[in-house]
């Protein structure tokens, strides 16, 4: 089976997809870390996992499948293969349409598992061969992690000391490896494998006088998903706050912990929040997925224009661009995607984020420490002594980092940073509000991007249904601009939960400050005659964004009305 690795290994040298001195490096580095050579070659960059793969089904005569996300596991695997060992040695069984199982694997010369899965499936099986992270995935799709497993674990919790919970959560354990782990660490990992599962950006634990209820956050709106009974409370917390290193004694003030966990393979990262209620300590995790990648400004939904004149806008050599909407409506995601377009090693790029949510090759970033006295202004000082091109402020919270950010601006530097107001006109008001000087603003501001995310109509279940003129109207669209004069909504179905909506996009409203916009600063003109003046200028506002997107069919009426407000000028 070596020689089979060697072959392969040869054809690619022979074919120039692999130079024969990167692989002495790789044999090296394999040896000295014990990894592996086909592993090390994947992790160098050298060649993907597909590719070897495919070469291996060549050989071996096995099919090659890249995509497992469609195909559907078969019940005998479920029933008779423990979560554990699937995971552990990624084996997963698919049904084929024959009545016969199909076995992927991501490993075809490591026989000791497929002969263990043969005695466990008392069957005959097909072997073919998918990349491992298909094949996690579907595993951790397919095996049952829901309320049933739950119920099996408060089963199992008994009066048990608050010390026992104190057990170590390494940032490279997997959550769905539970064996032999205590009842309620199994259950908060439960509900936290769940909640990846099902997208969901937090998990809210809120206590009542006699239950608590665990709800998660699916594409901005919170859902219930599960009923606790009181006496596991206190010993759920607990677990939560050893996970985030917070002091499970302290129970009358806040507390915030962080945590790094694996779900399914893949690295999240934890914000944790915990605070005294009338009812017991509630507990919010905000869930930031580090493997999940970044956007490209290309793929957050903006239209052409506004794509078009961003991407000039970020290539300014100095002034600040305000990106502006309330938590939660992807403004980190914007000014990362315009980050990672103008990352180039002719630029040096520094951030300040309270928290870094993501790590981007090649930037400096920078974490806020209060306590020790980092805030954004100290952070954005000693940025400016670094020769900065680009810097990225994560929120201007007070008139001293304004200040600074304004200072910077004026110095050279391009800017990038947040604000939390409800469009784009305001932004420019309320750094006059907190105390900048107008010509200051008007010197300084180059542009101010308004944003929000709405639903998407589901592509499982989304179909066609008459438009109504009156609902239309509420949003400033006429019938005779709707194709067919039908919009989309969705039934709802399992992908979706039932709500008819699956997956986000974003809305937007992208305000250049020209010269007229600066003579109002001057004056201190209100935004909304600075909104009505840059309408008037054909400037597309929130709700007009969320028009054009109703109208091509990605999101609903009622999905716009519930994110914007109504245009008055």
């Amino acid at each position: 089976m070596a020689n089979l690795l060697e072959e392969i290994l040869s054809e690619l040298i022979q074919g120039g997809v692999l130079k024969a001195e990167k692989l002495a490096l790789c044999r090296t580095l394999a040896e000295e870390t014990g990894r592996g050579v086909e592993r090390t070659l994947v992790e160098e960059g050298l060649l993907t996992e597909g590719e070897i793969l495919e070469r291996y089904a060549r050989k071996l005569g096995f099919p090659y499948v890249s995509d497992l996300s469609e195909r559907e596991m078969a019940p005998e695997f479920l029933e008779r293969v423990p979560l554990q060992f699937a995971r552990q040695n990624a084996l997963v069984g698919l049904k084929n349409g024959e009545g016969c199982i199909e076995v992927a694997t991501s490993s075809p010369l490591n026989l000791h598992p497929l002969d263990d899965l043969s005695r466990m499936l008392h069957a005959e099986f097909e072997t073919v061969l998918a990349p491992r992270s298909q094949i996690l995935a579907r595993i951790n799709q397919g095996y049952p992690q829901g309320a049933e497993m739950v119920d099996r674990m408060l089963a199992e919790i008994q009066e048990e000391e608050i010390s026992s919970l104190a057990v170590e959560l390494t940032g490279s354990e997997d959550l769905l490896d539970m064996a032999h782990k205590a009842p309620v660490i199994r259950l908060v990992n439960t509900l936290l494998s769940q909640a990846h599962r099902n997208r969901a950006s937090d998990v809210h634990i809120q206590p009542y006088e006699e239950k608590v209820i665990v709800r998660y956050r699916i594409d901005g709106l919170l859902y219930d998903f599960l009923i606790l009974p009181k006496k596991v409370q206190e010993a759920i917390v607990s677990r939560v706050k050893v996970m985030g290193r917070m002091d499970i004694a302290e129970r009358r003030f806040p507390q915030d912990g962080r945590a790094t966990i694996r779900v399914a393979g893949h690295e999240v990262d934890l914000r944790i929040s915990c605070v005294p209620t009338s009812h017991g300590e509630r507990v919010v995790l905000r869930f930031l997925d580090k493997s999940a990648g970044l956007f490209k400004l290309e793929e957050i939904g903006m239209d052409d224009q506004i794509l078009h004149a961003m991407s000039s806008l970020i290539h300014f050599s100095h002034g600040i661009l305000l990106v502006t909407g309330p938590t939660g409506s992807g403004k980190t995601t914007t000014l990362y995607a315009a980050l990672d377009r103008i990352n180039t090693k002719e630029k040096n790029i520094i951030t300040i984020e309270d928290p870094i949510e993501y790590q981007l090759t090649g930037i400096s970033q920078m974490q806020v420490n209060e306590k020790k006295g980092l805030t954004f202004a100290e952070g954005l000082r000693s940025v400016l002594r670094q020769d900065p091109d680009v810097m990225m402020v994560g929120e201007i919270r007070d008139p001293d980092t304004a200040s600074v950010a304004i200072q910077c601006a004026l110095t050279g530097h391009l800017v990038f940073s947040t604000l939390h107001t409800n469009d784009a006109p305001s932004a420019v008001t309320r750094l006059l509000d907190i105390g900048i000087e107008p010509y200051l603003v008007s010197s300084s501001v180059i542009a101010v991007l308004a944003q929000r995310l709405v639903r998407l109509v589901c592509p499982h279940c989304g179909e066609e249904t008459p438009a109504d003129p009156q609902k239309l109207a509420t949003v400033g669209l006429e019938p005779g601009l709707i194709p067919s004069g039908r919009l989309w909504i969705g039934r709802g179905c399992d992908a979706c939960r039932d709500t008819g909506y699956l997956g986000r996009t974003g809305i937007y409203e992208l305000m250049l400050v020209d010269d007229i916009i600066r003579e109002q600063v001057m004056g201190r003109t209100g935004a909304s005659t600075i909104k009505k003046g840059c309408v008037e200028r054909r400037m597309r506002t929130l709700r007009m964004d969320g028009a054009e997107k109703i109208r091509r069919g990605q999101t609903t009426i009622d999905e716009v009305l519930r994110v914007t407000q109504m245009d008055l000028f």
